[in-house]
């Protein structure tokens, strides 16, 4: 999930820098943020679906904490599927529904709009990290005001996530890219899942992105490979530094130019 984790007070967590802010509303958490141009999908003026899956994951996260916590809740599985080319600009809204809350598995689902209109939808599921030694913060609130931070330079390259070859992105663990595991965020894994596509389809976006969620990237570097057809692409994400370890599956479409 991309709670982030307390303490960083030099420097703001990449994630806290997206914006968004939640409120609860009876059973529903609901979310907001204003897009600006360093979300943009290089070359484009769309919103990234990666920035979309990192809002995903803090709604359903959040929400899976108030089961879970005070243990730390752990993506799973986590899609976002884009009905058109996200705007440039405008405020994006998240509504989070809990779906099941089981066992060892809790699951969400959630709906994107921008002024009013639908964008996105998908779900999540988690699992509680298997460290009992991993606690959330006592304070922690579902409810999180914006955090006052803004990118301050476009999101692959302030994560540092570089495009080495066509399919081929290398993305370093870095301290203001954690979450509350002290392991690279799942939407920095997204971005380097979406980066690893795109380089292949240069000008084109995302209308959908899965991630399956195998093992956390502890080390880094990680690398993504994406080997797309027909507009449909296979990600594998490997952390390097971890026995080059598979972290992420990952499955995207676009939507073609």
């Amino acid at each position: 999930m991309t709670i982030s984790s307390s303490g960083l007070n030099e420097r703001a967590r990449i994630v806290q820098e997206l914006g968004f802010a939640t409120r609860r509303v009876g059973d529903e958490l609901h979310g907001r943020a204003e897009i600006t141009p360093e979300m943009h999908v290089p070359g484009t003026a769309v919103l990234r679906a990666s920035v979309i899956a990192t809002w995903a994951d803090m709604v359903a996260g959040l929400l899976a904490s108030l089961v879970m916590g005070p243990r730390v809740p752990v993506t799973l599985e986590l899609d976002v599927n884009l009905y058109r080319p996200a705007p440039s600009s405008g405020t994006v809204h998240a509504v989070g529904r809990t779906v099941k809350v089981g066992r060892s598995v809790f699951a969400a689902e959630f709906d994107f709009t921008v002024d009013g209109e639908p964008i996105a939808f998908g779900a999540a599921s988690f699992m509680v990290a298997p460290n009992p030694d991993l606690q959330l913060p006592p304070q922690l609130s579902i409810e999180m005001p914006h955090s006052g931070y803004h990118l301050p330079l476009p999101l692959a390259e302030r994560a540092c996530c570089e495009r080495v070859s066509p399919g081929t992105v290398l993305m370093p663990r870095t301290a203001e890219g954690l979450n509350a595991s002290n392991t690279i965020n799942g939407g920095l894994i997204a971005l380097a899942a979406e980066e690893a596509v795109l380089s292949l389809a240069p000008g084109d976006t995302l209308s959908s992105l899965a991630l399956r969620y195998l093992l956390a990237a502890r080390v880094g570097p990680v690398i993504a490979r994406a080997n797309l057809q027909s507009g449909l692409a296979r990600v594998e994400v490997r952390d390097t530094g971890n026995e080059d370890r598979i972290t992420t599956l990952a499955t995207a479409r676009t939507f073609g130019r």
